[in-house]
């Protein structure tokens, strides 16, 4: 996956994003307008055309999610007189947007197969969604494999698992891939652990040796400064975790993420044949992409996952894809263009 330069229109959707979420900190805003300008501004990342184009076209600038007529006269304004845009500050740069990932991915055709999406949630978490529903959005993206990793016990906030829950769901996952081998197709039972600061998982060791695929992840003082090195050394030291997902944590305009020395945890990863996931959901898209450089120059794994809620935003995907091709990750170092065989002989490999 060589990497790949943005083409970008004479005001993309990412720059709009930004003089929205600039002008939600103008002193003179209301509390709602701020509100909306935010969300807009967040949304941008999502839109799947640029606004400009709809502009040059007579079309509606209110078909796009969260514009309404006064968002809209404020984006018409800025297409006509293409301002400046500063670099973003940290909690909102690096973030790709859909436009951006379609010129990536339309630019060139990839050299290795993406079979796979190894972090999806259903409603038996945080999701909305059944299993048979991801699925079948996986099957609809012509993937081979899903992995449906629903938070564990730890996390309540999103309605975390326990091992008989998690149980439960496994003999669902069986019966359902009874149905879907016909369709060369495979249902992974797998978990997103939840991970404590200090690096723990909160579910049973013999529990997780019986899953396909155990991610983790931590969810908990992710706003700390100091350097976060230890933790992440002493959850990758975890014999059951195969993917450290969504790393730094970051989220756009909320959280800048945690600090490490990622060299370091890179190259602890790859000591022990774990991966690092590029986490595809358009608000975290993390890793960024200097990390992102960094990790193709150390030789980590890397694992993709839409971190899909809902069927349809097993779309994004397509971010994991199109950040490892920026950076140029091979595909002989992706998961996700193993067979499913392949995998599944991985994670088996790391627990012996």
């Amino acid at each position: 996956m060589p990497a790949q330069d943005i083409v970008s229109a004479p005001l993309p959707n990412a720059a709009i994003g930004e003089l929205l979420c600039l002008a939600a900190d103008e002193p003179n805003r209301t509390a709602q307008q701020r509100r909306a300008l935010q969300r807009a501004g967040r949304a941008a990342f999502r839109w799947p055309v640029e606004a400009s184009e709809l502009v040059a076209k007579g079309s509606s600038l209110t078909e796009l999610r969260f514009v309404g007529p006064w968002i809209a006269s404020l984006i018409q304004e800025w297409i006509r007189e293409v301002p400046q845009v500063a670099v973003p500050p940290p909690i909102r740069r690096d973030f790709l947007s859909r436009t951006d990932v379609d010129r990536i991915l339309g630019s060139t055709s990839p050299r290795e197969r993406v079979r796979g999406d190894l972090q999806t949630h259903t409603r038996g978490s945080d999701g909305t969604g059944s299993i048979r529903d991801m699925a079948l959005a996986a099957i609809d993206r012509e993937l081979e494999y899903v992995a449906i990793t629903d938070h564990s016990k730890g996390l309540a906030i999103a309605n975390g698992m326990n091992e008989s829950q998690l149980t439960r769901q496994g003999e669902e996952i069986r019966a359902l891939n009874a149905d879907f081998e016909c369709k060369g197709f495979r249902i992974l039972r797998a978990v997103e652990m939840n991970l404590s600061p200090t690096g723990e998982g909160d579910l049973d060791l013999q529990f997780l040796a019986g899953l396909d695929l155990v991610i983790g992840a931590f969810h908990s003082r992710l706003r700390v400064t100091e350097d976060q090195t230890d933790r992440y050394l002493a959850a990758l030291s975890n014999p059951s975790i195969h993917v450290l997902a969504h790393p730094r944590g970051r989220i756009f305009n909320f959280r800048t993420g945690l600090n490490a020395d990622w060299q370091r945890v890179f190259e602890f990863a790859r000591a022990r044949d774990r991966a690092i996931e590029i986490d595809g959901y358009p608000d975290r898209q993390d890793l960024d992409i200097e990390l992102l450089k960094l990790a193709r120059d150390t030789g980590v794994l890397i694992s993709f996952g839409s971190d899909a809620h809902a069927p349809a935003q097993l779309a994004f995907l397509d971010f994991s894809i199109a950040s490892a091709r920026r950076a140029g990750i091979p595909g002989s170092r992706i998961l996700n263009c193993k067979t499913v065989d392949q995998l599944l002989a991985w994670t088996a490999g790391l627990r012996t």
